[in-house]
């Protein structure tokens, strides 16, 4: 078989344990590493968890780890277009012959532990399992590894990492993680481990009580936000923005993100500090300030406030939770100066749809109501009437697939406006499955 057809099949082999199916127990992944010779053994990890952030503070902490010449592996979820993404080396998905390889010797070690096992490990299980194989046999000196979902019971927590990553933490996903910031911060604690350096974004105080209280049970130290590190100033910039930084190390100042909106500075801060941690910086010694903007300025965020076409823009942003779009928005507003803006929206059944619905209103004129390719897909009718309550039904748009979605809101957003276009946009948001399928077409 060629290298394509049989990265394909590997694919379907993955698939077929059930992409969403969720499994919350250690023991299958640890047994499977045993059986690997503990791969996730041979390199330091910096590990994130929290709410919202995390896989766009992954990626400028791989940036600023490479530009201090170290070779990374980095794992995060979910992916857009393949799911080579979640593995990648040196800043770059893995290839298609290298993620098969991988996999085949992974596979009859899997079916092992299948077979003895009430369940079979997950889609998830496996790709951990394929990261850090892949993360010993490359070799890396570091490792970044995002959560999956929680992080006491999350496969990576095999990791066991010296520098934690807490992002700031809300609501979501509460059918696993509990019903209150309490319960979804206690979940997220389980990352940190004896001996641990935490750092930790700016949390209200309820996520921040289980935070302090694990890192006191287990000996670790934590370093927060607004207090040794943070985001001293920000301006706009043609872009993105640009930055000074208090680091746990001292001040970086014209740190350029190509990113937009606060919380992308707030993810740069705990980048920054995450970093410093990992590398010895501290309040005797700071980061090359010149490497640290090198660092930056080459991150990406695919997905996250990502313009893909112009005139009109086009901008796609996976915001799922009311945390999430609530940030979108004020980068929306602060960043951005749209005479009109349409939104295309398909979310999960599962998700807080009218939270969404409500932040978004204020700053779109007109919205498209659509279906993600998600199983787990809110059948559109029943968004459009959510979304007709909140919006009036005069700006609500329905089409049930995604091409046909993005061309009835770039017509909309292009009706009676007279002359240049500049000043009009859409929005592809509400899940990462709708930017996926969003961006698939627009990308080509």
């Amino acid at each position: 078989m060629t290298d394509r057809t049989e990265f394909a099949a590997v694919e379907a082999e993955l698939n077929a344990r059930g992409f969403t199916r969720m499994v919350f127990e250690l023991d299958r992944i640890e047994s499977l590493l045993d059986l690997l010779g503990s791969p996730q053994r041979a390199y330091p990890a910096i590990h994130l968890t929290g709410t919202n952030g995390k896989t766009s503070t992954a990626r400028m902490i791989d940036s600023l780890l490479r530009a201090h010449g170290l070779h990374t592996g980095r794992y995060t979820s979910p992916h857009l277009e393949t799911v080579r993404e979640r593995i990648s080396l040196d800043g770059e998905p893995v290839s298609e012959e290298r993620f098969t390889s991988v996999y085949r010797e992974i596979k009859p070690l899997a079916e092992l532990i299948d077979a003895r096992s009430d369940e079979p490990l997950t889609y998830f299980d496996m790709t951990t399992a394929l990261a850090f194989a892949t993360f010993a046999d490359a070799p890396v000196d570091i490792a970044v590894v995002e959560v999956g979902l929680g992080g006491a019971e999350d496969a990576t927590n095999v990791i066991q990492a010296g520098v934690c990553v807490i992002t700031p933490i809300g609501l979501d996903h509460t059918e696993w993680l509990g019903d209150t910031i309490q319960d979804i911060a206690l979940a997220k604690a389980g990352i940190i481990h004896p001996g641990a350096t935490v750092i930790a974004a700016a949390q209200d105080e309820e996520a921040a009580g289980p935070l302090l209280d694990r890192c006191a049970e287990v000996g670790a130290t934590i370093a927060r936000e607004g207090g040794e590190f943070g985001v001293l100033s920000r301006a706009v910039a043609v872009g993105g923005q640009v930055l000074s930084l208090q680091g746990l190390g001292g001040v970086y100042d014209d740190v350029f993100i190509p990113l937009h909106g606060a919380h992308q500075a707030q993810n740069a801060a705990v980048a920054l500090a995450a970093v410093e941690a990992f590398l010895g910086a501290g309040s005797r010694r700071q980061l090359d300030v010149e490497t640290v903007r090198e660092g930056f300025s080459s991150t990406s965020s695919p997905g996250r406030l990502e313009r893909v076409r112009n005139a009109p823009t086009i901008l796609l942003d996976g915001a799922h939770n009311p945390h999430g779009m609530a940030a979108t928005v004020t980068a929306l507003q602060e960043e951005f100066a749209f005479s009109k803006l349409v939104a295309v929206v398909g979310v999960l059944a599962d998700k807080d749809a009218e939270g969404l619905l409500e932040l978004l209103e204020p700053v779109i004129d007109q919205l498209v109501v659509t279906r993600n390719s998600s199983p787990r897909a809110m059948p559109t009718d029943d968004l459009a009437a959510l979304a007709a309550e909140i919006f009036g039904e005069e700006r609500v748009s329905t089409a049930e697939e995604m091409p046909d979605a993005i061309e009835l809101a770039v017509a909309l957003a292009e009706e009676d406006v007279p002359g240049e276009l500049s000043g009009v946009g859409v929005l592809v948001t509400g899940s990462v499955v709708t930017v996926a399928d969003a961006r698939r077409l627009l990308k080509r």
